[in-house]
C-alpha cells in the first residue's frame, strides 16, 4: 500500500474527493472553502502524486480502487462515504463501485468516462501524455493547462492551472496513471451499479465531451445527468457554486434515500 497524503476537513456526511490525471488534494479548493460548512470532505494525493508516496510499480485500476477502499474503511468504518471523482479520479471511483459497492453512498462523476479502453485512439493518445510528461515537463502542462480551460480562459489563469499541475506531477505516477486508464473499459459494467449516480459536465469540456460523458451517464440505471454551463474540463472550479450546489444537493437526497 502506498503511503497517502490525504486532507480531512469539516463535520457531516462523508465525501471522498478524487482528482484527475494532472491534479492532486488541492484540485478541491473552492470545495473546502464552501462544502465543509455541512459535510465531511476527504481529499487524496494518489499514489504517486503530490505529497503522497512514490509508486514503486505500475498500478492497475483494481489497485486504484483497493488503495481506495482501504482508505474509505480506515477514515469512515463499514458506512462507507459518498465518492465524488473528476476525470480519471471518477474513473477509480466508478470501479470502486463496482467492486465494492458497500462502500459507497453515492458517486459523483465530474467530466469523466468509461475509461480510454474503450477507444483504441484514446488508450494511444493517453499512454502518449506519460511520454510527453518524461520528455518535458514544463511544456506538457502548459499545453494541457490551455486544453483543461474554457477558451475563454485568461492567460494567468492558464499560468496558474500549469503552475499547479508541475507542483503534483511525477513521471512514474502519471505514467502508472495513464497505463491504467489505457486498459480500463468500464462499459460492459455500468448497468451493475445500483448507486445513487450524478454525472457533471462541462459544456465547454473538450477533454472528456459531451458524447462520453453522457456515455457514462446513460450506462448507470438512474444516474442523473447535469451539464454546467461554461465550465471546461475542470468543472468544479470553473464553475463551482454551481458544482457545489449539485453537489450539496445531491448528496442530502442520497443521505434521506439511504434513511427511508
Amino acid at each position: 500500500m502506498t503511503e497517502l497524503h490525504v486532507i480531512d476537513e469539516g463535520a457531516g456526511p462523508a465525501v471522498v474527493l478524487l482528482h484527475g490525471i494532472g491534479g492532486s488534494s488541492r484540485t478541491f479548493g473552492p470545495q473546502f472553502a464552501e462544502l465543509t460548512q455541512d459535510m465531511r470532505l476527504i481529499a487524496w494525493d494518489a499514489p504517486g502524486y503530490g505529497e503522497s508516496a512514490d509508486v514503486d510499480e505500475r498500478l492497475t485500476m483494481d489497485d486504484y480502487a483497493d488503495q481506495l477502499a482501504a482508505l474509505i474503511e480506515a477514515r469512515c468504518g463499514d458506512g462507507g462515504a459518498h465518492v465524488l471523482g473528476m476525470s480519471w479520479g471518477g474513473v477509480i471511483a466508478t470501479r470502486l463501485a463496482i467492486r465494492r459497492p458497500d462502500l459507497v453512498r453515492s458517486l459523483i462523476l465530474g467530466s469523466s468516462t468509461v475509461g480510454s479502453g474503450a477507444n483504441p485512439a484514446a488508450a494511444a493518445a493517453m499512454r502518449s501524455r506519460a511520454d510527453d510528461v518524461a520528455r518535458d515537463i514544463g511544456a506538457f502542462v502548459e499545453d494541457r493547462a490551455r486544453r483543461l480551460l474554457p477558451a475563454t480562459a485568461d492567460d494567468d489563469a492558464v499560468t496558474e492551472v500549469a503552475r499547479e499541475m508541475a507542483a503534483v506531477i511525477r513521471p512514474a505516477g502519471y505514467r502508472s496513471a495513464a497505463e491504467a486508464m489505457a486498459a480500463t473499459d468500464h462499459t460492459a459494467d455500468l448497468t451493475g451499479i445500483d448507486i445513487p449516480t450524478l454525472v457533471i459536465s462541462g459544456d465547454c469540456d473538450e477533454v472528456t465531451g459531451h458524447a462520453a460523458s453522457q456515455a457514462l451517464a446513460g450506462g448507470i440505471p438512474g444516474a442523473v445527468y447535469v451539464t454546467l454551463r461554461g465550465a471546461g474540463h475542470l468543472a468544479n472550479r470553473d464553475c463551482s457554486d454551481a458544482f457545489n450546489a449539485w453537489t450539496g444537493s445531491f448528496i442530502q437526497i442520497a443521505e434521506r434515500l439511504r434513511s427511508q
